[in-house]
Parts: structure tokens; C-alpha cells; sequence
């Protein structure tokens, strides 16, 4: 028997078609990675067209739905010599493909405020998360299970077997330790994010890579609101990560933490930040697909454009400097620097397992970045985005070596229904 809120909740469902929407996502990416000791440079600009189309709930005790999406990606500049951008599949030849696809979606079904799905699907949980930092999205699947029932509560868990990375069209790849290059036959996690008050919010998560690890995750994040337009934010950040199974990784006993405050005035913010991994082992996330590229599940302060700043023993400081033209009649417009420092990386203590000799004894890195965003706020181009995206990174080889980084991205959504 549903009880009287869960009644209501579907009674109020428009249907399976009436409560749909599609929308288009036309994307276009220039990426461009110069790089030092004597490494190919990372050259290609491309497009993509990113559809999604989500249905309603049909109505009753139990509204089902689905989800489903179609992602077309053309290359309109590239070639051999310049690949691993993460952009463009490459073919047998060593050149990138002209243009690949793909479709998929998943089924769901809903209870009151609590949706269950199964199919291909877009995580974004902080034990287990898609990156969307490439010209097409990530996608794992499996089945996901969101409550919002309770009220300022969310519930959460997920139980996943396969990926897809942003450059391959198969649906079963596979899913993985990101810096550690082994692969796990499933992926299982829970969680929970409170709302405690208006200005206090909590999560909490747990999540385990079958033989390789078990993760936890907290959150606190405290938003302060001050007078005359101003506000001081806190947000704190804890992984914990331990070997299961049969440790396919070695031996891993890491803890991963960041700190940042953001102190916000008229247009302006400034950030401070501060991130330590703790242990022999480098703090890892979750990888997609049959390349293993990196997910997005490294909710730190310092994961930034090029560099996570995640190796043994790293200790690193963020400075950040935003400005939102808003406040100077020029609506849209935003422009953000930032610089980071990492140092005390130490992988020397790892002798055997899939960590070992990545890392040197004292290595070090810093990185800088800018970013200028435009959205257009009216009239026919309304929505569209421009953003440009620099990096200048240096430091040992094992943080990536000396590399400068330029990423030109426009994007414009359109809803058909």
C-alpha cells in the first residue's frame, strides 16, 4: 500500500509523453597540448551533437519511463602524430576517425520521489562519477537508485558492471583503478547528501571497487552570507581508501583531504585552498571504457585543468581569483586565474603492486590557469556559451612533465520540446 504522499506524487505524473523534453547540445571543442621533452604534441578540434530525451512517468502506483540519448562527434581537424586528446577515437592506422556515435539509455521507474534506473547511465556520485571534461560525456552501466523522500535527505546507491569512456561506442567496457591501470568486474556504492540548513550541507559516501578497494567520502560545506554583498563559504572534503579482495592494485591505505574557503565581494571572489594525500600510494578514482581514461569522482579542491595534485604524500596550496562582469553591466561574462604548488610527493615506499616506480622521491609541480566564459544573455544566439581555457604546467615526469594547454569551447543547447 503507497502511502499518502506517494499517491499524490503520481497522481500529479503527466505522462509518459506529456511530461517529456529533447534537447540538442551542439559542442565544439578545440583542444590543443603543447608538451616538453621531447612527447607529440595533442592537436584536434571537433564538433559534436549531443541529444537527450528524457520521458515522463506514466501514471499509477508505479510510473515507468525512459531515458535516452544520441551523441554524434565529427572531426574537424586532426591527424597522426597529434592524438590522445580524449576527443577523437584513433583507428588501427593511428589516425583519428572522421566521425563515430553512439546511442543508448537506460529504463526507469518511479515510486513517490524515489526513481530506480537501469541501463546506460551518467553518474556524478563522489565515489563514482562521470568526466565531462572532453567532447563527449562518460556513461557506466548498471543500475541506479535515487530517493528524495525524506525531506532535505538524499538518498543514493548504485551498482555498476561496465563503462564508456568520451571516445569509444561500445557499451561494455570496462571500468577501472584510473592511475593504477587495473580493472574491476563491478562497482557497488551508497550514499546520502542532508541539507542540515540553509547554509549547512553534508554527504557521506562508501563505495567498493570489487578487488582493488574500498572507498569512503565525507563532505561539510557552510555557506555564510554576510552584509553588503558579501559571503564566506567553507567546503571540506575526505576520501579514504583501503585494498579489498585480492587487492589486484597492491596495497593501498590512503587518505586524500582538502580544505577551501572563498571569501565572495560584489563581483569578486577569492579562494584559498589546501589539499594533503596521506599515504605511500597515490590517492586513484575511477576510470571508463576501454582506454581507462580518468572519470570525474576526485571531488578535491586542487583536481584542476591538467593536474589533480593526488600523488604519495603531496601537500598542495590553491590561490583562486574570480570576477563576474555582472556587477560592471557586462552580464555573461567571467574571467577566473588560479595557481597551485605541490610538493613532498614521495612513491619510493612502493616496491611491488600497480603503483610502484610511478612516482620519484621529493617530485614536485605547479600549475597556473585562466579562463575567460562568455554566455550570451538574449536574442537569437540566447544560451550560447564561449569559453576559452588555459594551463601552464611544470614539473617532474611523474605529474606529467612540462605542458602548456589551450582549449576553446562553444556550446549551444537548444530544447526542442
Amino acid at each position: 500500500m503507497l502511502s499518502g504522499p506517494a499517491v499524490a506524487a503520481q497522481a500529479e505524473s503527466q505522462g509518459f509523453i506529456k511530461g517529456s523534453s529533447l534537447s540538442i547540445l551542439a559542442k565544439n571543442y578545440y583542444f590543443n597540448t603543447d608538451r616538453a621533452g621531447g612527447r607529440s604534441n595533442q592537436k584536434d578540434w571537433s564538433q559534436a551533437f549531443i541529444a537527450n530525451y528524457q520521458s515522463g512517468f506514466t501514471q499509477g502506483p508505479i510510473g515507468v519511463g525512459v531515458d535516452a540519448f544520441a551523441y554524434w562527434g565529427i572531426k574537424l581537424d586532426a591527424g597522426s602524430g597529434r592524438t590522445g586528446t580524449g576527443n577523437l577515437p584513433v583507428g588501427n592506422d593511428g589516425d583519428p576517425d572522421d566521425e563515430y556515435g553512439r546511442a543508448g539509455g537506460a529504463l526507469k521507474a518511479r515510486i513517490a520521489d524515489t526513481v530506480l534506473r537501469y541501463g546506460q547511465i551518467s553518474p556524478s556520485a563522489p565515489v563514482f562519477a562521470q568526466s565531462v571534461s572532453r567532447l563527449m560525456p562518460q556513461t557506466a552501466t548498471g543500475f541506479h537508485l535515487l530517493s528524495n523522500d525524506i525531506d532535505r535527505l538524499a538518498l543514493e546507491t548504485g551498482h555498476f558492471t561496465s563503462g564508456t569512456d568520451q571516445v569509444n561506442t561500445n557499451r561494455d567496457g570496462e571500468l577501472w583503478a584510473t592511475y593504477a591501470l587495473v580493472t574491476t568486474p563491478a562497482v557497488d556504492y551508497a550514499g546520502a547528501r542532508y541539507k542540515a540548513t540553509d547554509h549547512l550541507s553534508l554527504a557521506a559516501y562508501g563505495s567498493r571497487f570489487q578487488d582493488i578497494w574500498n572507498q569512503y567520502y565525507l563532505n561539510a560545506n557552510y555557506a555564510l552570507p554576510l552584509i553588503n554583498a558579501q559571503a564566506l563559504t567553507f567546503d571540506f572534503n575526505l576520501y579514504r581508501t583501503l585494498d579489498n579482495g585480492s587487492a589486484r592494485a597492491g596495497t593501498i591505505d590512503t587518505t586524500a583531504g582538502g580544505i577551501q574557503a572563498a571569501y565572495k565581494f560584489a563581483a569578486h571572489t577569492l579562494t584559498l585552498a589546501y589539499q594533503q594525500v596521506t599515504g605511500d600510494q597515490p590517492f586513484d578514482y575511477v576510470g571508463f571504457g576501454d582506454t581507462g581514461r580518468s572519470g570525474g569522482s576526485i571531488f578535491l579542491p586542487n583536481s584542476v585543468q591538467y593536474s589533480d595534485f593526488n600523488g604519495p604524500g603531496e601537500k598542495s596550496w590553491q590561490l583562486r581569483y574570480d570576477l563576474n562582469m555582472t556587477g560592471y553591466g557586462i552580464p555573461g561574462l567571467t574571467f577566473m586565474v588560479r595557481h597551485l604548488r605541490g610538493q613532498d610527493i614521495d612513491g619510493t615506499r612502493v616496491t611491488e603492486g600497480a603503483y610502484a616506480n610511478k612516482y620519484g622521491e621529493d617530485d614536485k609541480e605547479f600549475e597556473t590557469d585562466a579562463e575567460a566564459r562568455y554566455v550570451v544573455q538574449s536574442g537569437a544566439a540566447k544560451d550560447l556559451s564561449v569559453r576559452l581555457r588555459l594551463a601552464w604546467h611544470r614539473g617532474d615526469g611523474s605529474t606529467g612533465g612540462d605542458q602548456d594547454q589551450v582549449r576553446v569551447i562553444t556550446e549551444y543547447p537548444f530544447e526542442i520540446f
